[in-house]
């Protein structure tokens, strides 16, 4: 293995793998390949936002808490306790989340949580919905049964403790209804759940409305209407997806805009979490440009 330095960059080299040019990446001295540019001849997307300290939190929730158990000065090791909701950045929720008597995260299948699928645009802007109508203009003539499919509403460039979790626009019965006949897998987006904030206890469902000084906000935003004659039935979407062992990806975030518009494999693992009812995840987006990586097949050795 011959290595190359870079001249580009003082952080990288070149190495030759296999007869490729591989630039390597250095992170805290250590070398790495790189996403972009590695030996699989794959491309790797984050599509994850980020998750720890004072990450930014769904209204009713706990903050993340983060204790260094053992340090370098201390023990010579680093070992973190965290407490947290699995309801925190980019995650999956499990059927059971909301559906009662419905598969845990351990119980889904591992193949709910790999697979291709479209990453489509559709931007919206406060409480906007996206509907049905909205899914099919922007990718019916591509979708596939059993896709995964991502959806760029353009929120994740403001995810925020701030406007993100009230104002976000959000899924509506009609685009459930569409994604069930669609026959896709998995739906995720980069809004802060898989309906719409006013159908959740955020506006005057359930244990809502947490936010209760949006009513009449709405109540001017929408002309005049009752957030109550508009949003009547609690979450609505996640019940018609969940029902129909179609699993949802909140707060997609990450490089996000760089995937846009293409059909890509994804992969979003959860913990093997005996009951749980959802998981943090690491979306990634990738993509075989040269079409000459397999998975194995399996062949003893």
């Amino acid at each position: 293995m011959a290595r190359i330095k870079n001249p580009i960059s003082k952080n990288s080299n070149l190495t030759v793998i296999k007869g490729e040019r591989i630039n390597m990446q250095e992170i805290r001295g250590i070398q790495f390949q790189e996403n972009l540019n590695n030996d699989m001849g794959l491309e790797f997307v984050n599509l994850s936002h980020r998750f720890g300290y004072q990450c930014p939190n769904w209204p009713y929730f706990k903050d993340v808490a983060i204790e260094r158990k053992h340090y370098m000065a201390k023990s010579g090791v680093l070992s973190q306790t965290i407490t947290t909701t699995m309801h925190v950045t980019t995650h999956i929720d499990a059927p059971a989340h909301v559906v009662q008597g419905t598969p845990f995260i351990d119980e889904v299948p591992l193949p709910h949580f790999f697979g291709s699928g479209l990453v489509v645009s559709i931007p919206k802007k406060k409480w906007e919905s996206i509907t049905g109508e909205d899914l099919e203009q922007a990718c019916g003539h591509a979708i596939r049964k059993g896709d995964v499919l991502i959806i760029n509403t353009g929120w994740h460039k403001v995810y925020d403790d701030g406007d993100y979790f009230p104002y976000c626009p959000g899924l509506v019965p009609s685009a459930a209804d569409w994604i069930v006949e669609k026959g896709i897998k998995v739906v995720g987006h980069d809004t802060q759940a898989n309906d719409h904030p006013l159908a959740t206890a955020i506006g005057p469902q359930r244990n809502g409305p947490i936010l209760p000084h949006l009513e009449a906000e709405y109540k001017e935003w929408s002309g005049g209407n009752d957030w109550k004659d508009d949003f009547p039935v609690w979450e609505p979407v996640h019940n018609t997806l969940f029902s129909n062992g179609i699993l949802g990806i909140e707060n997609v975030g990450g490089d996000l805009d760089s995937v846009t518009g293409k059909r890509v494999t994804f992969a979003f693992f959860p913990w093997n979490w005996d009951r749980g009812d959802g998981c943090i995840i690491r979306l990634v987006a990738m993509m075989d440009k040269k079409q000459d990586y397999r998975i194995e097949s399996g062949e003893a050795f």
